[in-house]
């Protein structure tokens, strides 16, 4: 499998994001992108759902971090965020798929307002 730096490509498939590694402003690893949330009208990736925590993948928790947050760095072959670990930490998160929120209007907003970002 082809790392995302190798393709001369803009675009990337789906399931090429997901498992890449995020980091932080210092370059350490904070999690990986677990999956990303698509408006489906437009068609844009509104989130980056973050895996952050746990042990060998096992027990870690879920982080939608709006999508203009991460940058991908070529060097790194991974997204950074200027996000530290302990903005991370006390961000809004859910455990597990059965914990899911309802991406409405007023999670979108709580979401951007954490990060600072506009909510469109």
């Amino acid at each position: 499998m082809q790392n995302m730096t190798e393709t001369p490509n803009r675009l990337i498939a789906s399931d090429r994001v997901e498992g890449t590694s995020v980091y932080g402003p210092d370059g350490e690893k904070l999690g990986s992108v677990e999956r990303f949330m698509v408006d489906k009208v437009s068609g844009q990736a509104e989130y980056a759902v973050l895996a952050f925590g746990g042990i060998f993948g096992i027990g870690h928790d879920h982080y939608p971090v709006p999508w203009k947050a991460l940058d991908y760095n070529p060097d790194k072959g991974g997204y950074m965020v200027k996000l530290t670990q302990e903005k991370l930490q006390d961000a809004p998160h859910y455990n597990s798929e059965g914990e899911e929120p309802a991406y409405d209007r007023a999670y979108g907003e709580q979401v951007h307002n954490y990060y600072g970002y506009p909510y469109l």
